[in-house]
């Protein structure tokens, strides 16, 4: 018996997360992003993450084009960039401020923290492509994570 996607949805908003803005950039270099809480650590020894990136985003091919990404871990005052990147159709990078990382992609200013990997395999799944990223680099940049649960965002207590 299929589960109703609405039902499915609605359980998985019980699992609290960070969210993160994924970065990467086409083939000329010009970057594109998305936000995601679809991310998870997934080994220290080789240091390896997980992004899964929904088939349908604008920026999908640029994945398997540059062969890099970055992954934000957003700051709690962070909220409208977390949502300016999750809108369909606009320039997500207009006026938003990020620095070009070692591997080419944009690290946004303000994050709480930046890995930058490389693609080190990817894998099918349902509607989503699940990249596995070989991390390069990472930095702790603040101590105050945008958290996302039941579809609205959280900050922790002072």
């Amino acid at each position: 018996m299929a589960i109703d996607q609405r039902e499915l949805r609605n359980v998985m908003g019980n699992f609290a997360t960070g969210v993160t803005i994924i970065t990467t950039k086409n083939a000329a270099g010009k970057p594109f992003g998305l936000t995601a809480n679809a991310f998870s650590s997934l080994s220290l020894d080789p240091p390896l993450l997980l992004i899964c990136v929904d088939k349908k985003v604008d920026c999908y091919a640029c994945f398997d084009e540059s062969q890099v990404f970055g992954v934000n871990f957003l700051s709690d005052d962070q909220d409208q960039l977390s949502n300016r990147f999750a809108t369909k159709g606009i320039e997500k990078f207009e006026g938003v401020s990020y620095q070009l990382g070692e591997l080419g992609v944009a690290l946004l200013d303000g994050a709480a923290a930046h890995i930058e990997c490389k693609v080190a395999n990817a894998y099918e799944g349902g509607d989503h492509t699940i990249y596995v990223g070989e991390v390069q680099n990472a930095k702790v940049l603040g101590d105050r994570p945008l958290l996302f649960f039941r579809g609205k965002y959280f900050k922790l207590p002072q």
